[in-house]
């Protein structure tokens, strides 16, 4: 698949600010984070921008932007319409728990940050299955690609959460968590690669013709003399060495070393466990922009067969 710019950002941004929503909505009420306005304040607004600036974002990617509401209207099957309804309904209990963190209202913070990070789990989780749903993908249709998404978009927050919270001296908690959901996350996509790499084709030009019985098919001509949507979309190849070497970024970069930077502030303590969790933070992102990007130029489309583009091994 061709990867679009629009939809790396996307599920990047959103995935973080998601991330971040949860864990404030989770971690505040044990008072395992500061619990004044500013930090409060802060990280929630941050929360909600980066939610906003990825959904926005999303609709880049539609040829008629403008008629993106539509989408909302098909939630009894599509995963898609389900994700932008809870995202919308998630927005209501988020911004209540911001005017509440503003306002000193612990009445009120309790409950709409709980309902905001329950929100936030299920958006994702829908953002995760619009792709794990298409059978016709084999690397999406994957059981641990959902689970991936909640996972990575868990840890950036909690890697952000870290970063911002150093500043108020008070990193211990969300750090330590993301140490863990680090390592879990480098574990859960090497498995992931390891798997698909196995796994074999959904189909085969001998299967879909159906004439394997007389031995290798291949194309005699090719369907169009131009490119098309379809060439341009579902047609996308990367090379090995390529995708190698983002492999190497996405899980080392991104998974390995964000884990052993937050550990090391978990470790230090002041102003060094600052520094260390905002490195973290910054590879994270880096490493799940080259994850993101490999997610969609990896994956391999059946209708590649009709123009005689076989799966490929990575």
């Amino acid at each position: 698949m061709n990867p679009a710019p629009s939809i790396i950002f996307f599920t990047v941004a959103s995935g973080a600010g998601y991330g971040l929503l949860f864990w404030m909505g989770l971690l505040r009420p044990l008072g395992l984070v500061p619990q004044t306005a500013g930090f409060g304040v802060l990280t929630v607004g941050i929360a909600l921008a980066l939610t906003m600036l990825g959904l926005l974002s999303s609709t880049a990617h539609l040829g008629r932007p403008e008629r993106a509401w539509r989408a909302l209207s098909q939630w009894r099957s599509s995963w898609l319409s389900r994700e932008g309804i809870c995202a919308i309904a998630t927005f209501a209990p988020a911004g209540l728990f911001f005017l509440a963190l503003a306002g000193q209202s612990e009445w009120l913070a309790l409950p709409t940050g709980l309902l905001a990070a329950a929100g936030a789990a299920v958006t994702v989780w829908c953002t995760g299955m619009i792709y794990a749903s298409l059978p016709t993908i084999r690397q999406w249709h994957h059981p641990l690609v959902a689970p991936g998404y909640l996972l990575f978009g868990a840890f950036s927050g909690a890697a952000l959460l870290a970063t911002l919270a150093a500043f108020w001296g008070a990193a211990m908690a969300p750090a330590a968590i993301a140490a863990v959901l680090g390592a879990v996350a480098f574990v859960l996509k090497r498995a992931y690669w390891a798997s698909v790499d196995a796994g074999p084709p959904l189909a085969t030009m001998e299967t879909a013709t159906g004439l394997g019985f007389i031995g290798k098919v291949r194309v005699l001509d090719p369907p169009h003399t131009e490119t098309n949507y379809l060439l341009r979309e579902m047609a996308f190849r990367i090379g090995r060495v390529h995708a190698a070497k983002l492999r190497r970024i996405a899980s080392v970069a991104g998974f390995a070393v964000p884990a052993a930077l937050l550990l090391l502030a978990l470790l230090t303590g002041g102003a060094f466990a600052g520094v260390f969790a905002v490195a973290a933070a910054a590879l994270v992102t880096v490493g799940l922009l080259a994850e993101r990007w490999l997610m969609f130029a990896e994956a391999t489309h059946t209708v590649a067969l009709y123009y005689g583009a076989g799966e490929h091994a990575p």
